[in-house]
């Protein structure tokens, strides 16, 4: 089933739709595809506040290594995730050595997300500060060297981000990492006593979850074709990607993508709606709403799904006559 979704979707193209409807759709699929990496460790209790700092290290990285020294986004931007990992890594091992937990680490990832918009904003020779910069065009004939080509191409790409993350997140479920994690969720102490290696198996999932949002990030600056602190490494983004992944239902492999369905819809509503004249309220409407789903839909919209989904009762046992 999941197969012949992607095969329909990756002909949409074909379809010619607007390109208003196809840019829609590609930032949905890259938010999809943030808000399935946040779910990776979310849903096992590591909760982060700062995944906006994961993608700016990435944009950032893959847009200056274009904009300085020419190299290909085909190569900056898997930098940009090793980049982004190793900053994940140097965050999350000595929380976890340290046993920072809970509120804590979320506050901790909160503060990463800040400084590293407070250094993008400072490095403003480079990066453009608070005005955003912009990837330098490519040269004649060279659109496909510098991943500049029309919406139909990224769509491709996207697809095929969104394939690898639902992919991880299979093989995930069906690894012994996936049952330690959620011993360690349980109960940390009884974890480690029974031979669980607590901090390597924490930080195993945050570097899976850091390359996802990291890749995410900088498909969408490229796409995109300017980086912004504000959208692409501070606060809003990162609960935007919260968001989205809580109000899809972060227990289910296509509950990130439902919130990201929810997350653009409700971003272009509050755009037509307001325009300029309430700047700042998206990461308003984000918080509110976000307290809502954690209090009456904790399993989001997957879980309701699921809870009313019929399920089939198992078949009687045949009855085997005796000879």
């Amino acid at each position: 089933m999941p197969i012949l979704l992607l095969v329909a979707l990756a002909g949409v193209p074909l379809l010619s739709p607007p390109d208003y409807f196809m840019h829609l759709l590609i930032t949905a699929v890259l938010t999809a595809v943030m808000g399935t990496g946040w779910a990776m460790m979310g849903r096992f209790g590591l909760v982060s506040f700062g995944h906006g700092a994961f993608l700016g290290a990435s944009a950032y990285t893959m847009a200056l290594l274009w904009n300085e020294l020419g190299i290909t986004p085909w190569l900056g931007i898997p930098v940009g995730v090793l980049v982004a990992v190793l900053l994940g890594a140097l965050l999350g091992y000595p929380c976890f050595r340290l046993r920072v937990v809970g509120h804590y680490f979320a506050l901790v990832t909160l503060a990463a997300g800040e400084i590293v918009r407070i250094l993008v904003t400072a490095l403003r020779e480079h990066t453009g500060g608070s005005l955003g910069m912009t990837p330098n065009q490519a040269p004649p004939g060279g659109g496909f060297l510098a991943m500049q080509f029309g919406k139909a191409g990224f769509w491709w790409v996207a697809l095929g981000a969104w394939a690898l993350a639902l992919l991880v997140w299979w093989l995930l479920d069906r690894s012994m990492t996936s049952k330690a994690l959620a011993a360690i969720a349980e109960d940390e102490d009884a974890a480690a006593s029974i031979g669980i290696q607590v901090a390597r198996e924490k930080l195993k999932i945050t570097v899976i979850s850091v390359a996802f949002a990291a890749l995410a990030g900088a498909l969408l600056a490229q796409y995109r074709m300017y980086l912004n602190p504000e959208s692409l490494s501070g606060l809003g983004v990162s609960l935007q990607i919260v968001f989205g992944a809580i109000a899809g239902g972060m227990y289910a492999p296509f509950g990130p993508s439902i919130g990201a369905l929810i997350t653009i819809g409700l971003e272009e509503a509050l755009r037509f709606g307001f325009g300029t004249e309430l700047t700042g309220a998206a990461p308003l409407v984000y918080g509110v709403l976000l307290v809502l789903f954690m209090l009456f839909l904790p399993r989001g919209i997957a879980g309701l799904l699921e809870k009313r989904a019929p399920t089939r009762k198992p078949a009687a046992p045949a009855v085997q006559l005796a000879e």
